[in-house]
């Protein structure tokens, strides 16, 4: 543990521990099919607006597809493209608004969490240097994609009868 703190964190002392890591304890929020998305993102919104919850930094959507960008941006999401081809949306919350103590929420469908597992096997702590593993990984990510639409096909199609 002290190894990977090291090599993600430069300078760590007792008086900024807090502030420089803010992912100490996470939630994970996994859903079926992007469609389900913002019922979710409504939920957390309302824990904000009624003041349970208190935002330490702007939500952000990250996405190397276009098309789930304009979905995030129309939802008022920051969205930052991530070369790594890596997709979750993350939200940094605090208890309250003076708490130093943050806990990051990842919330992804069941098909890029399955993707994020296997890349940080290999990517995690070290980059992998295998060419045909990051492009097996690229593959990978549009693949699952591309089931993440077509389970939101397969629901909306569903829900028509």
């Amino acid at each position: 543990m002290a190894g990977s703190i090291k090599r993600k964190y430069s300078s760590i002392t007792s008086e900024n521990f807090f502030s420089q890591i803010t992912d100490l304890a996470g939630v994970r929020v996994l859903h079926l099919y992007q469609d389900q998305f913002p019922l979710i993102h409504a939920f957390i919104k309302q824990k904000i607006e009624s003041q349970d919850w208190f935002l330490a930094e702007k939500p952000t959507a990250y996405s190397w597809d276009p098309e789930a960008k304009e979905f995030f941006e129309k939802l008022e999401l920051e969205v930052k493209v991530k070369e790594s081809y890596y997709t979750s949306i993350h939200y940094l919350i605090k208890p309250k608004e003076s708490s130093q103590i943050c806990c990051e929420i990842q919330v992804r469908t069941l098909f890029e969490e399955i993707w994020g597992e296997i890349d940080h096997t290999i990517n995690y702590p070290i980059p992998t240097q295998s060419r045909s593993c990051k492009e097996q990984l690229r593959v990978l990510s549009k693949l699952v994609s591309t089931g993440t639409r077509l389970a939101d096909s397969i629901f909306r199609t569903n829900s028509e009868q």
